[in-house]
């Protein structure tokens, strides 16, 4: 199994499969053809279907700076390993090809492909089910985070550091900012008035609202094409950083428990990666939202004293109440209903800790069974679900006559 560091990738919104891969695979096939006469890039299924308003064409347009680019769109044609597939060719001044390379983008920016090679990351973690982790920590003693450190080496701590500053400056821009989001919907940033309000109420609605304006000043700035963390994609980013942020003011605890959270939400994310997928494209909105919500469920765990089976129970729950949740964004757009999803995702994350945290950790369906109950539940959604904006709540606005 990879490293987090596969997993947590600072970079540009607003889709980690739309815009940080393509962008990588571009670099990637420049390096191999810097000198040709042009180039034609084609998009397929997802891609294709969702890429204007997810600006794989904005990204493609300035990696190719400068050069001659054709872009071609096929939403309806899928390649066979993945609905998020790329054809990138080298054409000389005749026309021909030089060279032609097929990739896949399949899910928090990582890419697919037997042609070309694109990278090699190591693989620290040698037990990839969360059943093998517990039975690990079991024996020797290790908290869930010991032992991802222990896998990880050194720089590992350094790491999360730097993804911990990028998503909590992501959170206080995002709550600075006020306006309306680009894109075509008219969308206004709530982040700013949801954190004013917060204070205005109770204790109960004080937390809901912080949770609710830190979650969404995240996904707002990854609507805004900011800078965020994958966690584990950037449609689904703001639900870690919102509840983290939220802990770390309320428990208070310092920087190093902080960290050690990332690494158990890093491990949660990267079982669900290994073993089913995050990508929208292929598993629908449970693989983003879903796996954001597993993951944050076992960080505010860890936080809050659990031990590990509270923690994974705490995951099996995040994932489970999030099963077969589409992926249908209005316009192909990372906003309606991706960023309100965030701020709800971060209150059921924090509401499956505090439950897990009641029992003693004991359940009757484990976590690895509901990731693979999600994989299956993805492949039986229809295509229309699944990231194409054909359906579901994109096809009723449309049919309002606003799309």
């Amino acid at each position: 199994m990879k490293s987090l560091r596969e997993l947590y990738r600072i970079g540009r919104g607003p889709s980690s499969s739309h815009t940080m891969a393509p962008r990588r695979a571009a670099d990637l096939f420049l390096q191999r053809q810097p000198q040709a006469h042009a180039y034609r890039v084609t998009l397929f299924g997802s891609l294709a279907a969702t890429g204007h308003g997810h600006l794989t064409d904005v990204v493609l347009e300035e990696a190719f700076a400068g050069r001659s680019l054709q872009l071609l769109w096929k939403p309806d044609e899928l390649l066979p390993r993945h609905p998020n597939a790329m054809r990138f060719e080298a054409l000389d001044g005749a026309g021909s090809v030089l060279e032609s390379w097929e990739v896949y983008s399949v899910g928090g920016g990582a890419l697919l492909s037997e042609t070309l090679p694109t990278e090699d990351p190591a693989e620290p973690f040698a037990l990839t089910s969360m059943a093998e982790i517990l039975g690990h920590c079991e024996r020797s003693g290790d908290s869930f985070a010991d032992y991802v450190f222990g896998c990880e080496g050194s720089g590992f701590e350094a790491f999360l550091d730097q993804v911990w500053q990028a998503m909590t400056a992501a959170v206080e821009r995002g709550l600075a900012a006020e306006g309306v989001l680009p894109g075509g919907l008219g969308l206004r940033r709530k982040a700013h008035h949801f954190h004013r309000k917060a204070t205005l109420f109770g204790p109960h609605f004080e937390e809901s609202g912080r949770v609710f304006a830190y979650a969404l000043a995240v996904a707002e700035e990854n609507a805004a094409g900011g800078i965020i963390v994958t966690a584990p994609t950037c449609g689904a980013s703001g639900v870690l950083p919102a509840v983290l942020r939220y802990l770390e003011k309320t428990l208070p605890c310092d920087r190093q428990e902080v960290l050690h959270a990332l690494a158990v939400a890093g491990l949660v994310g990267n079982l669900v990666k290994h073993n089913a997928s995050i990508s929208g494209a292929e598993v629908g909105c449970q693989g983003e939202i879903g796996t954001a919500c597993a993951m944050t469920a076992a960080a505010a765990a860890k936080l809050l004293g659990g031990s590990p089976p509270q923690i994974e129970y705490a995951a099996e729950m995040g994932l489970e109440h999030n099963l077969g949740l589409t992926c249908d964004p209005v316009l192909g757009l990372v906003q309606i209903p991706c960023i309100e999803r965030n701020a709800h995702a971060a209150t059921r994350a924090l509401n499956c800790a505090r439950f897990a945290l009641f029992t003693d950790g004991s359940h009757k369906i484990p976590f690895d069974t509901i990731v693979a109950v999600m994989k299956e539940t993805g492949q039986a959604l229809p295509p229309l679900y699944r990231e194409t904006s054909t359906a579901g709540i994109a096809r009723a606005y449309q049919q309002r006559g606003e799309g």
